[in-house]
């Protein structure tokens, strides 16, 4: 396209609430912690086996610290979004980077969700389920209240976009 109806590709302008970073890292302690737990009490019933165990518990143990030290600072960085009159935008990703643009026309739901963990970040992920075969758009780790702002607002933009978000 060209003229004033281009459409100029930029980095979604919004990062995420910086409190996703902690909550990134209580989800990566709880992955982690599940499957060395239950390693080390393997280790503690099945003698002949313990040594491997173990190893497998220690390994799992300092992967899992090592990717919750760096990945979520590293996921803030990348997760982007953006909502203008005309789309959303999501970007997301750490090594596959994904945009995903939904116009406004063709988005079908707007849900909030408040898992236990984002409860006790005090935030909340917005869910933009459009007409398409991707499947619905997720910004995660937005504060409660901007969560809570963004979905009356993309419900107010939808109901005023024509189009039937087929």
């Amino acid at each position: 396209m060209t003229g004033e109806n281009a459409v100029r590709l930029r980095p979604p302008a919004h990062t995420l609430n910086e409190r996703a970073i902690g909550w990134w890292r209580a989800q990566l302690l709880l992955l982690t912690a599940v499957p060395v737990v239950v390693l080390v009490l393997l280790g503690g019933f099945i003698g002949p086996a313990r040594p491997w165990l173990l190893a497998g518990a220690a390994a799992g143990a300092v992967l899992g610290l090592v990717c919750t030290a760096f990945l979520p600072r590293w996921w803030f960085t990348v997760h982007r979004w953006e909502v203008t009159d005309d789309a959303v935008y999501v970007r997301t990703g750490s090594f596959w980077q994904e945009w995903r643009i939904a116009p406004m026309s063709r988005i079908q739901t707007v849900d909030t969700v408040r898992g236990p963990l984002e409860q006790v970040f005090r935030l909340a992920t917005v869910t933009v389920t459009t007409a398409s075969a991707k499947g619905a758009l997720r910004i995660e780790g937005l504060d409660h209240e901007v969560a809570a702002a963004l979905a009356e607002r993309l419900t107010r933009i939808t109901r005023a976009t024509p189009g039937d978000a087929t």
